[in-house]
C-alpha cells in the first residue's frame, strides 16, 4: 500500500524528513521540525493572499472549482436554488439536513419573532450624513446591535449562540432596508411577518403609501433564488474575516460587521457594481467587439468574469441567467442585458478568454437584476451581506466547535532593519 506521507530533503543539511499527508494537505507546524540549527525556529511557507493554504477543515460548502460545482452540504446549488426557499437552505447550511416540514414552520416563526430592532437604532441611522452609503450604514447598525445583546458575549453557551444566530438572520433584511430608506430620505416601513422572507424585504425596501404592500411573485422568488445562490461560499475573505475575528471568542454581531466590512471592497461585494459600470461604459451590442479587443490588450479587465476558484462556469451565473427572464418579464428589457449576452457570447468563443479559463461568475448578471428591481447600485453589497450572514453564522459556529482551532495569528517574514542603536534627534542626518 502506498504510504500517504511526503519526503522532504533539506539540501541545506542534508536532513531528511518525512511528513504524513491527510487530505492531500501537509500540516504546517510539521515543518517546524526543519532546522539548520537547533535554535532556529524552523520552515515556514509564504503564502500572501492564502491561494494554496487551508486554515480549517469544513462540512458546509464544497466547491469543484475545476468542474464548476458548488455543494451546500452535499446538496447541488442548482437543486437548492431550483426547489427551496432561503430560509430552507439557511437551516440546511446551519443545522447539517434540510427541515422537515415541522421544523422548517417552527425555524420560521422564530426568524419572524426577531425581525424588528430596537427603536433607538432610528437615531442611530438619522445620526448618518444624508448621503452616507447604505453598506457603511449596514456595517456601523450590525455592530451597534452588540450594545443591545451584551449576553451575546456568552459565545460558547449553545442555546445563547442559537438565539444570537436567529436574531441576525431576523434583523439583517430590517437593517438593510432602513439603511436604503434612510439615503433615500423616505420613512422607513417596519416587517410584516405575513410575508416571506424575501417577501417582507421587499415590503420594507418598497412600500410607498398603500396600505399593504404585495410583492409580486416573480420578484420574490427571483430575490430568494439570489439569497440562496450568495448564502456562503467556503472560505472567502468575508468568511475568513468572520473566522479570524470569531477565534478572538468576539460576540457575532462585532464579527458580522466585518465580514461585512471585508465584503464592501469591491474587489469582493462590489463586483457587480463594476460589472454594470463596465456595460455602461461599453452602451450599445455594436461596440462589444471593439471593447473586447481592448481587453485583450491589456488597457483593462472584463469584470465579471473569471474567479479565483472557478475555472469553469460559474454554476450560480448560469441560474443567475435563467432567473433574469422571469424578472425582466415583470420589469421590462434592461438594454444592459442584450450587451451582457453578447459580451458573454464572444468571450466564450474567443480562445483569450477561453485559454485562461476566464468565465462568466455570479456578479455578472446579479447587478443587472437588483437595477431591475429598482435598486441602486450602491444597495449591491448590502444584498449580498444580507444572505451571506447565514454562511457566517455557520463558519462562526462550526469554528467554535472546532477543536484543533485557535486565535488566528499567522507568521510573517520579517525583511527589515535589525538591532539599530536610537540617535537623539539633534545628532541626526
Amino acid at each position: 500500500m502506498t504510504k500517504q506521507t511526503l519526503t522532504i530533503t533539506d539540501n541545506r543539511t542534508g536532513q531528511t524528513y518525512e511528513i504524513p499527508v491527510q487530505h492531500d494537505t501537509i500540516r504546517a507546524m510539521d515543518l517546524r521540525q526543519i532546522k539548520v540549527k537547533e535554535d532556529d525556529f524552523g520552515l515556514m511557507t509564504y503564502d500572501p493572499g492564502y491561494k494554496n493554504t487551508a486554515s480549517t477543515t469544513s462540512t458546509i460548502t464544497y466547491i469543484s472549482g475545476s468542474k464548476g460545482i458548488l455543494e451546500y452540504r452535499g446538496y447541488p446549488i442548482e437543486q437548492v436554488a431550483g426547489s427551496a426557499s432561503f430560509l430552507e437552505v439557511a437551516y440546511l447550511i446551519l443545522f447539517g439536513e434540510l427541515p422537515t416540514r415541522e421544523q422548517l414552520a417552527e425555524w420560521e416563526n422564530s426568524i419572524r419573532f426577531h425581525t424588528l430592532i430596537h427603536e433607538n437604532m432610528k437615531e442611530l441611522f438619522e445620526a448618518f450624513r444624508y448621503d452616507a452609503h447604505p453598506m457603511g450604514m449596514l456595517i456601523s447598525s450590525v455592530a451597534a446591535l452588540s450594545t443591545y445583546y451584551p449576553e451575546a458575549k456568552d459565545v460558547l453557551d449553545a442555546e445563547n449562540r442559537l438565539l444570537q444566530i436567529k436574531r441576525l438572520i431576523a434583523k439583517m433584511p430590517t437593517l438593510a432596508a432602513f439603511a436604503y430608506r434612510f439615503s433615500m430620505g423616505f420613512p422607513v416601513n417596519y416587517p410584516d411577518n405575513e410575508l416571506s422572507y424575501a417577501g417582507n424585504f421587499l415590503n420594507m425596501m418598497f412600500k410607498m403609501v398603500e396600505p399593504k404592500y404585495r410583492p409580486d411573485p416573480a420578484l420574490e422568488r427571483a430575490l430568494d433564488i439570489l439569497f440562496i445562490l450568495h448564502a456562503d461560499h467556503e472560505q472567502n475573505a468575508g468568511t475568513t474575516a468572520m473566522r479570524v475575528i470569531g477565534s478572538t471568542l468576539a460576540d457575532p454581531y462585532s464579527a458580522v460587521a466585518g465580514a461585512a466590512a471585508a465584503l464592501y471592497g469591491p474587489r469582493h461585494g462590489g463586483a457587480n457594481e463594476a460589472v454594470l459600470e463596465m456595460l455602461a461604459e461599453i452602451g450599445d451590442v455594436k461596440n462589444v467587439p471593439s471593447y473586447i479587443e481592448r481587453v485583450k490588450k491589456g488597457e483593462f479587465r472584463l469584470m465579471g468574469f473569471g474567479h479565483r476558484v472557478y475555472k469553469n462556469y460559474d454554476p450560480r451565473a448560469r441560474i443567475i441567467k435563467q432567473a433574469a427572464d422571469d424578472v425582466f418579464a415583470v420589469t421590462g428589457a434592461n438594454p444592459l442585458l442584450d450587451i451582457a449576452l453578447e459580451l458573454e457570447r464572444i468571450a466564450l468563443e474567443d480562445d483569450y478568454f477561453v485559454s485562461r479559463k476566464l468565465y462568466p461568475n455570479v456578479d455578472f448578471y446579479s447587478g443587472i437584476i437588483y437595477q431591475a428591481m429598482g435598486l441602486p447600485s450602491s444597495m449591491f453589497p448590502v444584498m449580498f451581506a444580507i444572505p451571506r450572514t447565514v454562511g457566517w453564522l455557520a463558519q462562526w459556529q462550526e469554528l467554535l466547535l472546532d477543536p484543533e482551532q485557535a486565535i488566528a495569528r499567522p507568521r510573517q517574514v520579517y525583511l527589515g532593519e535589525c538591532k539599530r542603536q536610537y540617535v537623539p534627534i539633534d545628532e541626526r542626518g
